[in-house]
């Protein structure tokens, strides 16, 4: 087992920055591919952005591209997403997932956090 624990989120205006953090406990020995979801109140969770076992290939929604940064350090068994230019539109609950495979669909995720709120005021 994996636990997976979010932190950083809170309230931002619109054009500020956040920085999440995902720290995987437990059953870490085995890599994992890691993502982040996000789901707002109505709609479904989305992949925001995914990044591999060993940090070398990322991806992102269009959405977010050019504006969220993923990335991973396994010594410290921790996955950050940096959002800079933050828009009303990213406000949403943020989730951290892990996969020993893929991370889509999402069913397909093996670990999942709680989330963390994010609130983009405009």
């Amino acid at each position: 087992q994996v636990q997976l624990v979010e932190s950083g989120g809170g309230l931002v205006q619109a054009g500020g920055s956040l920085r999440l953090s995902c720290t995987a406990s437990g059953r870490t020995d085995s890599t994992y591919n890691m993502g982040w979801f996000r789901q707002a109140p109505g709609k479904e969770r989305e992949l925001v952005a995914a990044i591999s076992r060993t940090g070398g290939i990322t991806n992102y929604v269009g959405a977010v591209k050019g504006r969220f940064t993923i990335s991973r350090d396994n010594t410290k068994n921790t996955m950050y997403l940096q959002m800079d230019n933050l828009r009303p539109e990213d406000t949403a609950v943020y989730y951290c997932a892990a996969s020993v495979g893929a991370l889509y669909p999402t069913r397909a995720v093996n670990y999942w956090g709680r989330g963390t709120q994010v609130t983009v005021s405009s």
